[in-house]
């Protein structure tokens, strides 16, 4: 094979870059988001935000060792690891565009060309000449055997490919933020089930526990009916207060075995019993997390993180676009033994060929298509702007709301602590009166279910406090190690 070089005329350069250099102009969107200077909650947790790792911000065993179970198991997060591994493959995809593509061919064929053709003319009297040997003559039809290498390379002086890789890299690390992400709401979530259980475990034994005490209630009115002291109504109320009581623990029983269910497909297991404590215990309760200044959100919410590198990330795919209007320089080259008889192959030096091409090209018709492309990715850059700035909003906002759920429970739970006192105390008030003939067998009744009610109030805003402690953890980036 001959050596072949192509060099581009002037004049038809000069028309690919005219029409080349032809771009839209870019209309550069804002690209800074202020957040605000405080948040609306009380000034004096305004304090350096110190990112806390979970297995520190939870201290009960059984919960770590099943946040540490889902970590490893969950389905959400072995997805989450296949999409890193996807978005690191076109990240070295990317990147290996920057570099000549190099490859091994071995070709064979044969053509036949007709008598009557410049092909055919040529090799017939090229065959008469004087001045090749036997092995140089041309048979008919041609065979024609290659083995070597072929190198194609397009060259990256606009920013096209770079661009590309930036893109591409920063999607790579947004898939890793995403995996970080899930797993701040993956830790989340599984502690807010084990602690619903854990209210739901004290909810049931507050239950049985007045079910024992209205059981004996009942056998007393039994003996007072029969003492003539009170009415089979008021045995009735009493009955029907203790069936009451029995429904509620039969549903309660229902509802943990429904919450057991959904943290074990959490987890990636089946259903089977979740191992925990017996009640809700407030000496677990995490600690009051510092909450930081808005702009520090930014370091510490892998969301944001992640919305940031994904806007970072079209923004260089819109720039590599951008560059398709440009001339393109596309280098091609090939070496190797090439010969029309199997017999001749291996002959070197005779059978060494090489070839080097090198083009420039512009888009002309096709201009239209690229624009479409560059105005999709334009509109897509935009949206992942204002998808950035939606998730700074939010998370502002997530941070503000929960460190005020957490001080507001607080309080409340100090309240609730206080009735349920009061209404104990208005319990054995009302056994005394009722005794002693000073109170009826309704005011019994009504303060029972009320301690009850206040009882499980209590419960739940306990629940709630250990809830708020683990959004604020969670609004706050939460820890991912």
């Amino acid at each position: 094979m001959k050596t072949r070089l192509t060099i581009g005329c002037t004049v038809m350069a000069l028309a690919f870059w005219m029409a080349g250099c032809r771009v839209p102009k870019d209309i550069n969107p804002v690209k800074e988001i202020q957040p605000p200077g405080y948040f609306r909650a009380d000034t004096s947790y305004m304090t350096r935000r110190d990112t806390i790792k979970w297995h520190d911000y939870f201290n009960d065993p059984n919960l770590t060792g099943l946040i540490d179970t889902a970590l490893h198991y969950n389905i959400d997060m072995q997805i989450a690891n296949q999409r890193i591994f996807a978005a690191n493959a076109a990240f070295l995809a990317s990147r290996n565009a920057l570099f000549p593509q190099v490859y091994a061919a071995g070709t064979v064929g044969v053509a036949k060309y007709g008598d009557y053709t410049m092909n055919g003319v040529g090799n017939f009297d090229t065959n008469l000449s004087p001045n090749i040997s036997t092995d140089q003559q041309i048979p008919n039809p041609v065979p024609d055997y290659y083995l070597g290498l072929r190198a194609g390379w397009e060259t990256g002086i606009w920013g096209k490919l770079q661009n590309r890789k930036r893109g591409q890299f920063n999607r790579f690390l947004a898939s890793q933020l995403g995996k970080k992400l899930l797993t701040t709401q993956l830790v989340a979530e599984v502690a807010m089930f084990y602690y619903e259980l854990l209210a739901l475990d004290t909810e049931l034994e507050i239950i049985r526990r007045n079910i024992g005490i209205q059981e004996k209630a009942v056998e007393v009115i039994h003996i007072q009916k029969t003492s003539g002291r009170i009415t089979e109504l008021g045995v009735r109320q009493f009955e029907a207060q203790l069936l009451r009581f029995k429904a509620l623990e039969g549903m309660k029983l229902q509802e943990i075995l429904a919450a057991e269910n959904a943290m074990n497909t959490l987890l990636g297991r089946y259903p089977q019993r979740i191992f925990r404590k017996d009640t809700i215990d407030m000496r677990d309760l995490p600690p009051m997390l510092n909450t930081g200044i808005p702009s520090e959100l930014l370091l510490n919410r892998p969301d944001i993180q992640q919305a940031e590198r994904e806007f970072i990330a079209t923004d260089y795919e819109l720039k590599s676009v951008r560059a398709a209007f440009y001339p393109s320089i596309i280098i091609t080259a090939d070496a190797g033994m090439n010969a029309f008889k199997s017999s001749l192959w291996f002959q070197a030096p005779a059978s060494f060929a090489y070839g080097v091409i090198g083009g420039l090209s512009a888009p002309l018709i096709n201009r239209n298509q690229i624009m479409v492309s560059y105005r999709r990715a334009y509109a897509e850059r935009n949206a992942m702007f204002l998808e950035y700035q939606r998730t700074v909003l939010r998370g502002v906002e997530e941070v503000s709301t929960e460190m005020n759920r957490v001080l507001n429970y607080r309080s409340v739970s100090d309240f609730k602590s206080q009735e349920v006192r009061t209404l104990i105390d208005a319990v054995d008030i009302s056994n005394e009166l009722f005794l002693t003939g000073y109170a009826n067998y309704m005011e019994v009744l009504i303060a029972r279910q009320n301690r009850l009610e206040s009882e499980l109030q209590l419960t739940e805003v306990r629940k709630q406090q250990f809830l708020s402690a683990i959004f604020l953890y969670r609004a706050l980036g939460g820890g991912w190690e």
